[in-house]
């Protein structure tokens, strides 16, 4: 049977309130840099969300630095949050490379391999040679081009913007969270935000030694009394009984 939650006095809930005014995050450099690396705790391990061989692999650790300096996170639900910020942010970047990579593959359909173009604009259009036809609106063209093939071949662009939007939407929706959580501090207390895991290819700190002292260090055990001796009056008195 589960145990009924106590309601939470009023004393209480001032002192949350106080302490919740108070906390304005780390202030000194050495807590900056604490702060700095709290998008390794809570096993958030930057390198794993990463796509391999086109982005930097600590790409969403250095963003979720910047917004743990930002909105200075005081409990594991509002680090989380601002992790989710972190990965959303990630999400508009990638869906921008993938937006410049599917330009390029048009532009690509329209060129040879020596970089002359495949299809030439209509002499009407370029004046015969009347007008002038810089070299930038001639890739203009061949990249219009491009695009409509890939349009009549494929959904890409259509994916490209369902992607997009999605990626928007979770931005928003992680920013509103925290929004939510940071809302609830003075009924929600502030807990210490432990170190995660290392990241790959970092060696731990050393545990420190549950015995630190050797054996030759620790204190000797009692000696065994040692035997009377005959100048020992107890002894003397044993010798004296019939």
């Amino acid at each position: 049977m589960p145990r009924a939650r106590r309601p939470v006095s009023s004393k209480q809930l001032a002192a949350n309130r106080a302490n919740a005014a108070r906390s304005t995050g780390p202030r000194t450099a050495p807590g900056k840099a604490r702060s700095a690396q709290n998008a390794r705790k809570h096993g958030f391990t930057a390198s794993t969300f990463a796509v391999v061989r086109l982005e930097d692999l600590h790409e969403v650790a250095h963003l979720s630095a910047d917004l743990v300096e930002l909105y200075r996170p005081v409990n594991s639900q509002e680090l989380f949050a601002v992790e989710r910020i972190a990965l959303a942010q990630q999400a508009l970047l990638r869906a921008a490379r993938l937006e410049a990579g599917l330009f390029t593959t048009c532009l690509n359909e329209t060129l040879d391999s020596t970089g002359e173009s495949l299809i030439l604009m209509n002499k009407q259009l370029a004046g015969d040679g009347d007008i002038e036809i810089t070299r930038a609106q001639n890739r203009n063209y061949l990249l219009g081009e491009g695009f409509h093939r890939m349009a009549r071949q494929s959904n890409s662009w259509s994916l490209l913007l369902r992607y997009q939007a999605q990626a928007e939407r979770l931005y928003r929706r992680a920013v509103e969270e925290f929004e939510r959580l940071r809302a609830l501090r003075p009924e929600l207390p502030n807990e210490p935000i432990f170190e995660g895991q290392p990241e790959p290819g970092e060696s731990p700190c050393p545990d420190s030694p549950t015995n630190p002292s050797s054996p030759d260090d620790s204190a000797p055990a009692p000696s065994e009394p040692a035997a009377p001796t005959r100048a020992d009056p107890v002894y003397s008195q044993k010798l004296e009984r019939p």
